[in-house]
C-alpha cells in the first residue's frame, strides 16, 4: 500500500522549507547533492510512531514576480491572488493530508486569508470524506510571549494552531501526533493484488501520456477493468499480456502548463510521486518537441529515489525533422541529464501514430522480471572477487577496504549485503563500480540496484 501524501503549503517566507527538512531530518530543501546530478528536491519519506508518510515541499512562488513593484506579500494584485488559488486548490486535490503553515511573526496575512478561504470553500463544496483534512500550523513560535499570540490565528478558521519552531524543533512532536491522528485511513485497492506487474506512466505535462495509455490498450484490445485507482483523479486499467495481469496507473491528470507553471509544476508532482509509489516499473515519458528538461529530471529523481525500476520512452518522435544523427544525439543528451537511472532502456516511440509502441508492454515486462531476479550467494561472490581481482578498492586514510563476502538479501528492488571491515570505507565511487560489475554479469536491465555495507570482524 503506497504511503499517505502531506503537502506543505503557505505563503513564502514562513518557513515551509526548514519545515519539510526538520521532518525530513535531514536538510534536503531546496537542493540535493548526488553523485552524478543536482536537481531540486520536492518530497521526502517521514516516520512518527510506526506511521510512514510522504512530504511534500510546495513552496515556490516569488510574489516579487508579479506585484510589479509592490512589497512583497502584497495581493493587492489580481493575478497574485489567482496564483495563490491555483496552488491551494491543486494540494487539496492532491494530497491525503494538507499541512498549512503559517508565521507568528507576521501574523495573519491577506495571503494567508485567501488560502484560508480557498481551502474552507473546496471542502463545503466537495465534501469533506472526498477531501483531506487541513492541519494549521503555526511557525517561529520560540517563546512564551509568541505563544500568546497564538490565538489570533483562530480566525482562519482552519481549528487549532499547532505551535512549532522548525529550527529549532520544538512542538513538532505534538504536531506530529496531530498529524498522524488527522491521517485518513488508507483504503487498499482489493484488485492492486491482483495484478502480476504495476506499471505508471508518468512525465511533465503535455509529454503524450495519455494517447500513450490509449496505444497500450487499445493495441492489446484486452481490457479487464476500468476502476478509480487510491490516486485521485486517476484511472488504473488492466490489460493482459502474454498471460500477464499488467495494471497501467495513469497520471493523465497533471495540469498544463501555464503562467503559473512554478507553482503548479510543484504541487502536481504530488500525484507523479503517488503514482512511482504504486508501481514496481515506472514509464518516463519525455517530450521529443521540447527535449529533456528540468522536469524531467526531477521526476526521474522520484524514480530513483523510491527505488523503482524505469524505462525511458522518447515520445513524438514523428513530430520532428530528423537526420541520420538526431536519435544519437537525443540519445546522449538524455542519457548526460538522467545519468543517474543509466541503467534504464531508452526506446523512441509515436504515441500518435504507434511507432515503436508494440515494444513498450514487452521492455516493461522484461525490466519487471529483472527486478525480482535473485542471485545465489555463491554468484554474488564470484562476482565481487573478480572485481576485487580487477580493482581493488582505493586506499582511504592508509586504510583498505576488505570485503569478507556478499549475499542478495531480496529482490524488488535487488538488494546486496557486502560484509567487510569498515562500511564507511566503501566510497560511492567504488559502489558505483561493483553495481556496474554486478550488471555486467547478471543484467537487471531498467532496475536500480541497492549495495548495503555492513561490518564485520
Amino acid at each position: 500500500m503506497p504511503k499517505p501524501v502531506v503537502a506543505i503549503v503557505g505563503r513564502p517566507n514562513v518557513g515551509k522549507s526548514a519545515l519539510f527538512n526538520r521532518l525530513a531530518g535531514q536538510r534536503l530543501a531546496v537542493v540535493d547533492d548526488v553523485p552524478g546530478t543536482t536537481r531540486d528536491r520536492l518530497y521526502a519519506e517521514s516516520e512518527w510512531v510506526g506511521t510512514q508518510f510522504l512530504i511534500v515541499d510546495t513552496g515556490g512562488i516569488d510574489p516579487t514576480t508579479v506585484t510589479r513593484g509592490r512589497e512583497p506579500l502584497s495581493i493587492g494584485s489580481a493575478e497574485f491572488i489567482q496564483q495563490i488559488r491555483e496552488q491551494a486548490q491543486q494540494a487539496v486535490s492532491d494530497a491525503d493530508l494538507v499541512m498549512f503553515v503559517v508565521d507568528v511573526e507576521s501574523g495573519v496575512t491577506p495571503a494567508d486569508r485567501e488560502v484560508a478561504s480557498i481551502l474552507r470553500r473546496s471542502q463545503r463544496k466537495e465534501g469533506d470524506s472526498l477531501l483531506p483534512p487541513v492541519l494549521l500550523v503555526v511557525n517561529k513560535v520560540d517563546s512564551v510571549q509568541r505563544r500568546e499570540n497564538l490565538v489570533e490565528f483562530y480566525e482562519l478558521g482552519m481549528g487549532d494552531p499547532h505551535p512549532v519552531s522548525a529550527v529549532h524543533g520544538s512542538g513538532t512532536g505534538d504536531m506530529l501526533d496531530a498529524l498522524v491522528a488527522a491521517l485518513p485511513p488508507q483504503i487498499e485497492d482489493p484488485e492492486e493484488s491482483d495484478a502480476d506487474l504495476s506499471v505508471a506512466i508518468v512525465g511533465k505535462p503535455n509529454a503524450g501520456k495519455s494517447t500513450l495509455l490509449n496505444a497500450l490498450v487499445g493495441e492489446e484490445r484486452a481490457i479487464v477493468s476500468d476502476i478509480p485507482g487510491t490516486t485521485r483523479d486517476t484511472v488504473d486499467s488492466f490489460i493482459d499480456y502474454e498471460g500477464q495481469r499488467i495494471k497501467l496507473i495513469d497520471t493523465a491528470g497533471l495540469r498544463r502548463r501555464g503562467k503559473i507553471e512554478p507553482g503548479v509544476e510543484k504541487y502536481s508532482a504530488i500525484r507523479s510521486v503517488r503514482a512511482i509509489e504504486r508501481a514496481e516499473v515506472v514509464l518516463l515519458v519525455i517530450d521529443a518537441t521540447t527535449g529533456i528538461t528540468a522536469q524531467d529530471a526531477h521526476i526521474a529523481g522520484y524514480v530513483q529515489d523510491a527505488w523503482k525500476s524505469a524505462v525511458i520512452l522518447v515520445n513524438k518522435w514523428d513530430a520532428l525533422e530528423k537526420d541520420t544523427f538526431s536519435m544519437e544525439q537525443y540519445t546522449r543528451n538524455i542519457r548526460y541529464v538522467l545519468k543517474f537511472i543509466d541503467y534504464a532502456p531508452m526506446i523512441f516511440i509515436s504515441a500518435m501514430t504507434g511507432q515503436r509502441v508494440k515494444e513498450v508492454l514487452p521492455i516493461a515486462a522484461t525490466v519487471g522480471a529483472e527486478r525480482m531476479v535473485k542471485l545465489s550467494t555463491s554468484q554474488v561472490n564470484r562476482v565481487l572477487e573478480d572485481a576485487q581481482e580487477r580493482q581493488p578498492a582505493p586506499n582511504r586514510a592508509g586504510r583498505n577496504l576488505r570485503i569478507y563476502y556478499g549475499t542478495q538479501v531480496r529482490s524488488d528492488p535487488p538488494t546486496f549485503l557486502l560484509y567487510c571491515n569498515d562500511p564507511k570505507l566503501l566510497h560511492f565511487t567504488y559502489e558505483r563500480y561493483l553495481e556496474n560489475r554486478i550488471r555486467d554479469a547478471y543484467g537487471f536491465l531498467g532496475t536500480p540496484i541497492r549495495i548495503v555495507a555492513k561490518k564485520r570482524e
